[in-house]
Order: C-alpha cells, then structure tokens, then sequence
C-alpha cells in the first residue's frame, strides 16, 4: 500500500471506531435514564432494538447508494448524520425522541460501516485487503466493546454528557473528512466489489438455499442465537444490576471497562491459539458452556465481586463466539463467501432486534425471566456443538 492509501485507511479506521463507539454509550446510562424519565424496560428495549433494525433495512440501499455516488460522500454524510443523532439524544426528554435519536444512528452505522469496508476493498490489492477488513473488524469491535465503559466514566459529570462528547467529536471528525478524505473521481474508488449485504440480496434464495446443508443451517442458528443472548443480555443487564443488586454508576463502568480490556485483549492475542489448541467446534461448545453457567450466576449470586467475575466470563465467551463460528463458517465453503458474509450479518442484525425487545418486555414482568431465556437458548446450542465434533477433524 502507498502511504497516501495508508493514511486514508488510518482514518476511515478511527471514524468506524468512532462510530462503534457513540452506538455503546448508551448502556451504562439506561437505568438512569430509565429512573429519570420513568420509561418501563420494554421502552428501553425499543430503544436498543431501532438502533439494529434501521442498520439492517437500510445497510444494503447505502451500500447500493454509495456506488453510485462515491465512497467519500456517503461517509462524510455518515459522521455528520452521526452527530445529530448523539445530539438529539442528549436534548432529549421525551421517549419518542430517544427513540428517534437510536433510528438515526442506526442510520449513520448503515452509511458508515459497509461503505468503509466498500472502500477498503476499492483501495487495498487482494494481498492486502484481508488484512485492513480485519483492521476495520477490529476497530468496530473495540468501539463497541469500549463505548459502555467509557460511557460510565463520562456520565459520572451527567447522563448526558457521554453524547455531548460524541457529537462534538462527530462534528470535528466530518470535517477533518471532507479535507482528508480524496475525491471520488480517483479510479481506484470504481471497484465493483460488492457489500456483503448486496450479495446476499442480489443471490437470490437459489444461492441461499443451497448454503442450507445441516450443518450450515445449524452454525446460522447459533449465528442468531449468539447474537440474541449477547444483545438480550447487554441491553438490560445495567437495568439488572441496577435495579435486582444495587449496582451504582461506578460499579456498571467498572464492569464494561473491564469487559472492554479483557475482550481486546483475548482477541487480539489469545483467540486464534484457542482455535489451534481446541479447534472451532470446541471453543464454540465452551463458550456456550461458559456464558450460561455464567448468567445463572448472575441471576442468583449477590455478592458484587462474584457477580462482576460472573459477568466477564459471560461477555468474554460471547466475544469469543462469533469469531470463532464465523471461522468455522467461511471453511465450510470455499465460494458464496460474500453470501456467507451477507447472511451472517443479517442473523446478527435479526438477533439485535429481537433480543432487546423480549429482554425489556420480560424484565418488566420477572427480573429473572429474561435470563432464563438466554440459558435456555445457550443450554440447548452447547448440546447441539456435540453433533459437530467431526468438524474438527475435517478442518484440521
């Protein structure tokens, strides 16, 4: 890569870490707004889950969008409707406008997210690019994995200060993009490499449905599953341990800032030894394992520091999971990789909608009920991980 390639990849990567960023802030503040605003849990959860279904309905049409209009555009419009939405969010008093603020940056994560990884295919040579996807795979993790507890640290001054921030910084950063960022008419921004959500969408059900062996139907689920027990757990477990164990503003940051070190740090360093030590299918049968003894822990242990070790076992092995079922996932075939990709991401998406939505209307039923869902549905998938033992020996 030429530097000038470099230094646009640089910044494409710290805007997605940006934006990755102002989507968690939200989670250590929920019970105080909650208690604030006197909104019900279910109300919570709509909040949660607009953010993931305006992502999902809108990412394949900006993909589509920025085709045709230029990569730089879109993302500069991306940052700046990112800041309305952090903005609008921290004005905010009344739900609908809450909930407004989450759509919109769902919105902004539609225009931001696919179009970087568009623009890294169109900048980078085939040698290259696996490595900068994984570079923006990566910042978009950690901005989710950091956003809750920096979130905490900064609501400390206000609840809403942590949306202050982000604006400001979404301001600054749209900016410094329309002056870094290079013009589309550059040749190299005319790749006709597609988003992964175009794939799916332009394959049709022929393609989908001769992906749906046993076995790739069977990883898809536990795509969801995953993807539902981490957003029912996460969306309400600062109302949990707020409202069931008495957690203040300093314990839920202490908690997510934890979690946030602790996930890098496995997956930067410690993931793909699990995989060599273990293979895919047992990593994935252990992180099942783990995550639900750990929520069952979190349900009934009422000492703060057990429930807070309880909690990191439980985020970490969610943290392990998905890149370790998307691995497994690409080696099952060698083509469609893009449909692979596509029907990945729209299972997370479906998972983060609904998560939240049943978490919220449960816990303003029974505190418990929420969790006891999560453990059921992870129970049953680390008995399932049992028919995928030879998997390990085909893809050894």
């Amino acid at each position: 890569m030429s530097k000038e390639v470099k230094r646009i990849i640089a910044v494409v990567i710290f805007y997605e870490f940006l934006i990755c960023l102002g989507m968690s802030l939200i989670f250590p503040v929920m019970p105080f707004i909650k208690n604030e605003y006197h909104f019900s849990a279910f109300d919570m959860g709509v909040m949660s889950s607009l953010f993931a279904f305006v992502q999902f309905i809108t990412s394949p049409i900006v993909g589509r969008i920025s085709d045709k209009t230029g990569r730089k555009p879109m993302l500069v419009w991306g940052l700046l409707v990112f800041s309305i939405a952090e903005f609008v969010f921290a004005l905010s008093q009344r739900l609908w406008l809450f909930d407004l603020s989450r759509a919109v940056d769902g919105l902004s994560a539609a225009m931001f997210v696919p179009t970087s990884m568009a623009l890294a295919a169109d900048l980078t040579s085939v040698k290259d690019r696996a490595k900068v996807i994984g570079w923006l795979s990566a910042a978009f993790s950690g901005g989710l994995i950091l956003g809750p507890g920096l979130g905490g640290i900064l609501a400390n001054i206000s609840y809403k200060f942590p949306f202050w921030v982000a604006g400001i910084l979404g301001i600054i950063s749209t900016v410094v993009a329309v002056i870094l960022l290079p013009k589309d008419s550059d040749e190299r921004f005319k790749s006709s490499t597609k988003n992964p959500e175009d794939a799916l969408l332009e394959g049709g059900w022929a393609q989908v449905k001769s992906l749906l062996t046993p076995v790739m139907t069977t990883l898809f689920l536990m795509i969801f599953i995953m993807a539902f027990g981490l957003a029912g757990f996460e969306s309400i477990y600062s109302l949990y341990v707020n409202e069931v164990h008495h957690f203040d503003l300093q314990s839920i940051a202490l908690v997510l800032t934890l979690n946030g070190i602790i996930s890098l740090i496995l997956q930067v360093f410690l993931f793909d030894r699990m995989v060599q030590w273990w293979g895919e299918v047992r990593v994935i049968r252990y992180c099942f394992f783990a995550s639900a003894i750990g929520t069952a822990f979190v349900i009934y242990d009422h000492s703060h520091w057990q429930l807070i070790v309880a909690t990191l076992v439980v985020f970490e092995a969610f943290d392990m999971l998905r890149p370790a079922i998307t691995t497994l996932l690409t080696k099952m075939s060698k083509n469609n990789q893009g449909l692979l990709n596509g029907v990945n991401m729209s299972l997370t998406s479906v998972g983060n909608i609904i998560g939240p939505l049943i978490s919220g209307a449960l816990l303003d039923i029974n505190y418990q009920y929420p969790y006891w869902i999560v453990i059921v549905f992870l129970a049953i998938s680390f008995i399932i991980t049992f028919g995928l033992q030879h998997l390990n020996r085909v893809n050894a």
